[in-house]
């Protein structure tokens, strides 16, 4: 039975899972909120504002009517940007059926409360956890359209619904595993971005592959000791939620965190990196709120507390490699 999906967001990832969910046998509805764009994407089957080379399928139409998009929706998908998916869902709450699932495909933590996607998910709309999941992984976009092999996780503390989401997005080339561990994949999706806006520092440094393997695995470590504190599966945080993202968006030119970072290490302003990078980079925001995080829960997270210095703070990315550097030294274990 072909399943009918809302995606919200028509930016490159919410492009690109649209193209997943009708290569699954969806018929998937894309909501953006410039009506110039929408039009243009079912004239022309394409997205030029971010992926102008993919054709879309014709299962897949696209509209600027949020209510349009939520019509028979059995699964919503969003794809906003983190920091406007609490203002954006408590516009829509009433558009949705109570019996939708929600997908949150967001790799971000929201600024001021230090809520999760899924937490800012269920405060907005009143869904149950069973209501709504996590997709999450080593899905760069631009390899996504392009129909190469990937592997992700479909996550909610529900298997049914977990597996109901699997199914909507499993094709030849996207190859979903399931789990119950929310915390973890959200996790895992968020703090990779600010490990990658450090990578990205260390490599427009000209700083090697030694500190960017450095840098990588201290950040699982981060991230390892933060989901443990919240009550997640460490083992988790070394799947394709925690690990395999980290290692995709650290490594690949396709990465915009890693770009942006790449950015300020080759001397640009936080400004400047942003209108080159043009696209949303998730962790110049979410690292103050993943920061906050590691206080609230009395974890000490030195990557991400380095990357608010260096945004935020106006510190020299010089500076703060050398500080980071000299850190007392310690025994090191899998995650403290």
């Amino acid at each position: 039975m072909s399943r009918r999906v809302a995606v919200y967001g028509a930016g490159s990832w919410g492009t690109a899972f649209s193209l997943v969910l009708a290569d699954a046998g969806c018929e998937v509805t894309l909501w953006g909120r410039r009506p110039a764009l929408t039009e243009t994407i079912n004239e022309t089957r394409s997205n030029p504002d971010y992926l102008p080379e993919v054709k879309l399928p014709v299962s897949v139409t696209a509209t600027s009517d949020p209510a349009e998009a939520a019509c028979g929706a059995d699964i919503v998908v969003l794809a906003v940007s983190a920091q406007s998916a609490r203002p954006l869902l408590e516009t829509w709450q009433a558009l949705w059926e109570p019996r939708t699932v929600f997908v949150s495909l967001m790799k971000g933590i929201e600024l001021g409360t230090s809520r999760t996607m899924s937490e800012v998910i269920a405060e907005t709309t009143g869904a149950g956890p069973e209501r709504i999941a996590v997709v999450s992984g080593p899905n760069l976009a631009g390899e996504i359209v392009a129909r190469n092999p990937a592997a992700s996780v479909a996550a909610c503390t529900n298997e049914d619904t977990a597996a109901l989401v699997q199914a909507a997005c499993h094709t030849p080339y996207f190859r979903p595993y399931t789990n119950t561990d929310v915390i973890g994949c959200e996790l895992g999706g968020a703090i990779k971005n600010v490990v990658a806006l450090a990578v990205g520092v260390t490599d427009g440094m000209g700083l090697g592959d030694n500190a960017k393997a450095a840098l990588m695995t201290r950040g699982l470590a981060e991230a390892t000791r933060l989901g443990v504190a919240m009550g997640a599966d460490p083992l988790t945080l070394s799947g394709l939620a925690g690990m395999g993202d980290l290692v995709a968006t650290c490594s690949s030119r396709l990465s915009r965190n890693h770009t942006f970072g790449a950015h300020l290490g080759r001397g640009l302003s936080v400004q400047e990196a942003q209108a080159q990078t043009k696209q949303t980079a998730e962790g110049v925001a979410s690292c103050k709120a993943i920061s906050g995080l590691g206080q609230r829960y009395g974890v000490e997270l030195p990557i991400a507390d380095t990357v608010v210095d260096i945004i935020h703070n106006g510190q020299d990315p010089k500076n703060a490699v050398r500080e980071l550097m000299a850190r007392a030294t310690k025994r090191e274990t899998p995650y403290r």
